[in-house]
């Protein structure tokens, strides 16, 4: 079990792992946010001397693209050749290598910069690859000195820092590699519809780390996310966004299912053409027909003239049917025809007319079951459920919420024209540890009551919703043990039986579904006095 000591360094490093991935994802320039990152494991983790180096394929060397701590003269080799040194051989080995003391390594000194042995007496250095796939694309590197470690409680501290450090530097290079490895799919992805400017990195540079790479986070500036369930939702999302196929786009409520079909939109053949929704639970059985497929002159009472339905006024475009299991069964055979065939007919109308749209549909139900139950056409069903894509609830992409966070107070902030700087640790932990029945809407929505509330530049705790808050926040934990919080029910059960029964214990304990001894040994033990519920109550 740790103690508490690990679980505060637990605690600093993940922070630390956070701010990392902060950087990386908001910077639109990968290579730009290299060097912020070495700075944040120097100041908050002490590895200073920080360096990170880039194969140049074309060249066959190792370029170094950041290293904000070397002087002048160090950078100004600006290369390692592949083999050579420290850095060279993890490139070729792909093995992460910790060198305890860099001045009993005289074979390593061209890494000191010139440095003498006792400026590198107890300065330890870690190298360790970053990997993309199964190639080792570069190098990430820093030192130590023998001053300011991690205070430790383990029986080796120096050892045990060694490898808190290393194991730091792997998951800050891993965290650098997807970044740069979804930054070059979601470019490449882009390219293939269009999207995307025709410029690509330059020849032998990793393309994932170019000035052109789009924001990890968001396809579009609406959808927020970096975890491996929201990335798999980006790669379904650029895989069937340039083709016609019906989408069917599930997920609870307020899980950022209109924000999907908009990307699908935005990254299809028909970006140019209208995006028209409909929210199928918020018209009314007796409209909706006339809302989807139109209506002529006369077709009932009140309609004085014609009127396009939303089929019509998506031709060339998409139609997004929100909450589609709200559909009434008439309602389902003529979507189900229009499906089939590309062509409706206007309420009251004969003529047949033909329409060029793709449709996406989202709901919160589960179709399936509701095809089973009979409430939704079976054959509807499948015509929707081409590709299908489900939306996961915030609850299973708890590592995106405090990016979100961070999305919706720059958002309100500027809405509000409030300068807000930052949210407050306490706050975070409220938000990562809720489970957030809303989602993102939910999310969005404390955050913007937090903006309006905050007077002093950042977001706390008590800014949140009672809902969000914990007892620790509150001051409202429990203030007994469990031990006594149980004492005293029993004692309180013992009693009411023995009210109910007239103080006869026999009674009292079949009641309560325990033996007579059992009883006589409860009654002792809570002192109570039996004939006293005999005399009251007889």
């Amino acid at each position: 079990m740790l103690d508490r000591n690990d679980h505060d360094d637990e605690l600093r490093e993940l922070r630390l792992l956070f701010d990392v991935s902060r950087v990386l994802d908001r910077t639109p320039d990968l290579r730009g946010a290299l060097a912020p990152m070495l700075d944040l494991l120097e100041s908050r983790a002490g590895l200073g001397r920080g360096v990170v180096t880039l194969l140049d394929r074309a060249q066959g060397v190792l370029r170094i693209e950041a290293a904000p701590s070397l002087s002048d003269e160090e950078r100004g080799r600006g290369l390692y050749r592949l083999g050579e040194g420290l850095i060279g051989r993890v490139f070729e080995s792909g093995v992460p290598v910790t060198v305890r003391d860099l001045a009993a390594e005289p074979r390593l000194l061209n890494r000191a910069g010139g440095r003498d042995a006792a400026e590198l007496a107890g300065v330890s250095c870690h190298v360790v690859p970053i990997r993309s796939g199964d190639s080792v694309i570069g190098t990430l590197s820093a030192e130590r000195k023998p001053a300011g470690r991690y205070p430790s409680s383990r029986a080796d501290p120096e050892a045990a820092t060694l490898d808190a450090d290393r194991s730091l530097l792997e998951k800050a290079a891993e965290l650098l590699a997807d970044s740069a490895k979804l930054r070059e799919r979601l470019q490449e992805d882009r390219i293939k519809v269009g999207v995307a400017s025709s410029t690509r990195a330059e020849d032998g540079q990793y393309p994932g780390l170019g000035p052109s790479s789009p924001l990890p986070p968001s396809l579009s500036g609406g959808i927020v996310g970096t975890s491996a369930a929201m990335r798999a939702v980006f790669e379904l999302v650029t895989q069937v966004a340039p083709s016609d196929a019906t989408v069917l786009v599930s997920g609870e409520s307020g899980t950022g299912k209109e924000l999907v079909a908009a990307e699908l939109h935005r990254l299809s053949r028909r970006a140019d053409g209208p995006f028209v929704k409909v929210n199928c639970s918020a018209l009314a059985e007796s409209v909706i027909e006339s809302e989807l497929f139109g209506h002529e002159r006369g077709a009932f009472t009140g309609a004085v003239g014609m009127r396009k339905g939303r089929f019509e006024l998506a031709h060339g475009g998409t139609l997004f049917l929100d909450e589609i299991g709200e559909l009434s069964p008439q309602v389902q055979i003529k979507l189900l025809r229009v499906l089939q065939e590309r062509e409706i007919e206007r309420v009251g109308g004969s003529a047949s007319l033909k329409v060029d749209v793709r449709v996406i549909a989202a709901t919160n139900r589960r179709l399936d079951e509701e095809v089973k139950a009979g409430r939704f056409r079976e054959d509807l069903y499948y015509r929707l459920n081409v590709f299908p894509i489900r939306i996961p609830p915030l609850r299973e992409r708890k590592s995106d919420i405090v990016l979100l966070a961070d999305h919706f107070t720059e958002k309100y902030a500027v809405r509000n024209d409030k300068p807000i700087k930052r949210i407050s640790s306490p706050a975070l932990d409220l938000f990562t540890s809720y489970h957030w029945p809303g989602n993102v809407r939910e999310l969005e929505n404390c955050i913007e009551r937090a903006v309006i509330l905050s007077n002093d530049m950042v977001i706390h705790s008590y800014h949140l919703p009672p809902s969000l808050q914990s007892a620790g926040s509150t001051n409202t934990g429990p203030t007994t043990t469990l031990s006594a919080a149980l004492s005293r029910l029993e004692k309180e059960l013992i009693v009411e039986a023995l009210k109910m029964t007239g103080g006869n214990m026999a009674q009292a304990a079949r009641r309560l579904g325990i033996t007579e001894r059992q009883m006589g040994l409860r009654v002792r033990q809570y002192c109570l006095n039996w004939k006293a519920y005999r005399a009251t109550y007889l």
